[in-house]
């Protein structure tokens, strides 16, 4: 388990003083499950870093149904990406599904040591990161199936699988809850 300090550390691009400097700029915030960090149609002002919990990002259709499209966990950053960028609204909602414990940081404070090379480059390498995943998590919908997808994710993240509610599993996988429990009794 990482904390911050080390999280930024394992880039091996900040100095010991711009990560010390920087986590005093982050503050503490213990959430219950249900808390949205953020809201769709709300404009992203901060970012988190998830110390414990699990949140998961989603989407309303024009049917109403809610589509779970990723999972957030401990050790990862959390924001809605476009709309901290661009200052426009969020197209998605962010939620916490357990109770989680966040570091938070102001965008008004991270543009203050953006002026930073090494902070640059770090936003480049969030930036990369962002994509590599959109880009996997399209390709995995293409090329592999939902026992596939659903088994990846149990090797990936198996000590938080347990805390997902199935609907919010189905609903990543882009199945049924039905189909899941299938799956689920084909691999236990």
């Amino acid at each position: 388990m990482y904390d911050l300090e080390e999280y930024l550390g394992s880039f091996g691009i900040f100095t010991k003083e711009e990560i010390k400097e920087a986590a005093q700029l982050y503050t503490v915030r213990n959430v219950d499950k249900n808390y949205f960090f953020i809201r769709e149609g709300k404009v992203s002002e901060e970012v988190g870093f998830i110390k414990s919990g699990i949140f998961r990002s989603f989407y309303t259709g024009d049917d109403a149904n809610e589509t779970t499209y990723c999972f957030r966990f401990p050790n990862e950053m959390i924001t809605a990406y476009s709309s901290f960028i661009t200052g426009g609204p969020s197209v998605e909602s962010m939620q916490a599904i357990t109770p989680a414990e966040l570091l938070v940081i102001k965008k008004k404070d991270i543009e203050k040591i953006s002026e930073n090379i090494n902070w640059i480059r770090f936003s480049k390498i969030i930036a990369e990161y962002e994509f590599i995943e959109l880009e996997n998590r399209l390709f995995q919908f293409q090329r592999n199936s939902a026992a596939e997808r659903y088994k990846s994710l149990l090797e990936n993240q198996p000590e938080y699988i347990k805390n997902i509610p199935l609907q919010y599993l189905a609903s990543y996988l882009g199945i049924s809850q039905r189909h899941l429990s299938r799956i689920r009794k084909e691999i236990f």
